[in-house]
């Protein structure tokens, strides 16, 4: 069970790069968002992706990882963005 976020200086920065906030990333996974693994044969840790809606329902796409913390499972977001209106579309036809 994931029971925290990993936040610090490199992913908040990151995150935040494409002008999404820690809240609207944390909200898009308490609303259950698609997720699936990521292809990346270069990444040293297994990646996925998470596409949902952030706190100000506009789509996200999320890069993270899983990792332990002592006894919690945590989502460590690597990279977040808005969706383009093309994958608005192509997510919104595959989830009606």
């Amino acid at each position: 069970m994931i029971t925290r976020f990993d936040w610090d200086a490199g992913n908040h920065e990151k995150c935040q790069k494409h002008g999404v906030s820690i809240a609207e990333i944390e909200a898009a996974f308490a609303a259950t968002p698609r997720i699936a693994p990521a292809i990346d044969p270069a990444a040293a840790e297994q990646r996925f992706i998470a596409i949902g809606y952030g706190a100000d329902n506009r789509p996200l796409f999320i890069v993270f990882t899983l990792r332990r913390s002592g006894d919690h499972q945590t989502i460590r977001p690597i990279s977040a963005r808005y969706m383009h209106a093309k994958e608005i579309a192509r997510y919104e036809q595959t989830n009606p």
